[in-house]
């Protein structure tokens, strides 16, 4: 159902909105339940998003892209995709579009961006991000893993954690610190490969929610990195990571919406179905009351949502409204998961019932992405400067 009519988008749009839907029926929803199961999706299925060009649709022409830049593209392959229940994949392929290429499509050389975006827009090679420590968590200034400057190649030493596609990752962009002593203006962004010698890879974790998503901590210990592989110049790290995190953020945001609806869908379907004293539940004036109230909410949910994909399509969208976003959206999306489960009662706490998954899935949207108490840190800076 659609609570709110959606006037951002056009006949294409909704051509194209179709044809994701019923790839992702096709081709990721049949095979969740074993992606679970190995913690991680096939890489068979990266090839499929890459053969129909759902990878990376940003991409200029001149590297193999489509060269789309109307975000609500993204938009609606980030929407279906938390859509359809399926919350590993539906964090794992927009990450790598939307949140790791953005990187090397705006920072990297040309002789990089020639070489890689093509295997990372067929889906051959899979990309991930490394930021978090394990002692750092959200400071980013306090990471602690080191590029030395060798001359021709960097030697990298350190680990990253909660790596989101990190197990089948063949590029990750690497957060470092190449002039510790400068602070923030001493970090800088470099390519590491799978296959370089000294870059290892735990297994990945075992998560209370996000089963399919193979996340996991990196290793690096003495990697030679070439200098072929600095993304954009030495020491403007810092700055790359602030530039792209309000994309990054309005991706954990819609995403958020876009689950709660869908799970808001399933429990009212549910309540007119499920029968208790004599008749359907739906017809109990606090169920009734309830649904309205998570009605209400996801309404003015999905208008903000709209307001701020809009925004970032004009290139107005600021890191505070962003974060606005980022911690809005997730925390209305834990809450609406939470009641629903309610609402199911005894059955909603059964891992078979799409609801207990959602509400699992749902709780590390409020963590990762910057957790949503930086986001109100965010927040209050643009509030009192």
């Amino acid at each position: 159902m659609e609570l709110l009519p959606r006037d951002i988008f056009n006949e294409e749009h909704a051509l194209f909105r179709d044809s994701v839907k019923d790839f992702i029926n096709r081709e990721v929803v049949p095979y969740n339940e074993e992606w679970e199961k190995n913690k991680m999706v096939s890489r068979e299925s990266w090839k499929k998003f890459g053969e129909n060009g759902f990878l990376g649709i940003q991409v200029p022409e001149e590297y193999g892209g489509l060269g789309i830049d109307d975000f609500r593209y993204n938009a609606i392959l980030i929407e279906e995709l938390s859509r359809s229940g399926c919350a590993g994949p539906a964090i794992g392929y927009p990450l790598h579009s939307d949140i790791v290429l953005p990187y090397i499509i705006h920072n990297g050389s040309e002789e990089l961006k020639k070489r890689v975006l093509p295997e990372m827009l067929t889906g051959e090679k899979i990309n991930a991000i490394a930021m978090t420590e394990p002692g750092a968590g959200s400071d980013l200034k306090s990471m602690r893993t080191t590029a030395v400057d060798k001359g021709d190649h960097y030697l990298v030493n350190g680990s990253k954690t909660f790596i989101t596609n990190g197990y089948l990752a063949d590029y990750v962009v690497v957060a470092v610190k190449t002039s510790p002593e400068h602070g923030a203006k001493g970090i800088s962004l470099i390519l590491v490969e799978e296959g370089m010698e000294g870059f290892k890879k735990g297994v990945p974790f075992q998560k209370v929610g996000l089963h399919a998503q193979d996340t996991c901590e990196l290793f690096f210990e003495d990697v030679k990195v070439p200098k072929e592989n600095l993304i954009g110049e030495e020491g403007k790290g810092f700055h790359y990571l602030m530039s792209e995190l309000p994309q990054e953020r309005l991706v954990v945001g819609l995403s958020a919406v876009a689950a709660a609806e869908a799970v808001y869908e399933q429990t009212v379907e549910y309540t007119k179905q499920r029968e208790a004293f004599g008749g359907s539940i739906s017809k109990l004036q606090t169920i009734k009351f309830k649904l309205a109230e998570m009605a209400s909410s996801l309404t003015m949910a999905r208008a903000f949502a709209d307001k701020c994909l809009m925004m970032h399509n004009e290139g107005k969208l600021d890191t505070a409204t962003a974060s606005m976003a980022k911690y809005k959206l997730t925390d209305l999306q834990c809450e609406i998961a939470d009641e629903c489960v309610q609402l199911h009662g005894g059955y909603g706490y059964m891992w078979e019932y799409p609801v207990a998954r959602a509400w699992a899935d749902a709780r590390v949207q409020r963590i990762y992405a910057g957790t949503n108490e930086i986001m109100k840190e965010i927040i209050s800076r643009k509030i009192l400067g």
